[in-house]
């Protein structure tokens, strides 16, 4: 008979005591900018910061059911770049409907936005979706409480530091009245820090 392994022997242990062993709390799994069809930045043109503040947005455009993301991400792309004279996609990090977490510009660089607001320092997140119009789904909700936490945690970013677009600019009504009033009430806060202290 084979010896066990010391730590499946520990588990088996705290499982007949009564003992719950907790899974660990995973990062999100993220779409690479390759595996959806992007293609990376020029770094020349690059503006770089430290990650201090993680700022919620949302797409302001309806997203129908159905819509390929991939292609989404895609156009977004060659928008930010050939009609706003961006970088590249003014986010790091995208949610769909489903809640799947995709990398959009990479980190490092800081974001762009369509107001007043400097984006350096800022992990810029966008949801799909118009919420002013629709409810963001439990997917959603939950998959950005998952990027939050993985950056808070990554960057040591304090849960103070989570906001929203509309909390940086007075002309804006991103991320939208439905996405917002989660922002307003504290619920991302309250969600994350519980993720970070279940890690």
């Amino acid at each position: 008979m084979k010896t066990r392994p010391i730590l499946a022997t520990l588990l088996l242990a705290l499982a007949v005591s009564g003992c719950a062993v907790k899974p660990p709390v995973q990062d999100p799994a993220v779409v690479a900018v390759a595996d959806w069809g992007g293609t990376p930045a020029d770094p020349s043109k690059a503006r770089r910061h430290t990650i201090t503040h993680i700022t919620l947005h949302h797409q302001g455009e309806p997203f129908k059911a159905g819509t390929d993301p991939r292609q989404y991400l895609r156009n977004l792309q060659t928008w930010s770049r050939n009609t706003k004279g961006w970088l590249d996609i003014p986010y790091h990090y995208i949610i769909d409907l489903d809640g799947r977490v995709y990398e959009g510009r990479d980190i490092a660089y800081a974001g762009d936005t369509n107001t007043e607001y400097d984006p350096s320092g800022h992990a810029l997140i966008e949801v799909v979706g118009n919420f002013e119009e629709v409810e963001p789904n439990q997917a959603q909700l939950d998959a950005v409480v998952k990027v939050m936490a993985m950056l808070a945690k990554k960057y040591q970013v304090p849960v103070e530091h989570i906001a929203s677009h509309r909390d940086y600019s007075n002309n804006t009504v991103c991320p939208g009245a439905n996405l917002y009033r989660y922002v307003q009430s504290g619920y991302f806060k309250e969600q994350v820090a519980l993720r970070l202290k279940a890690q």
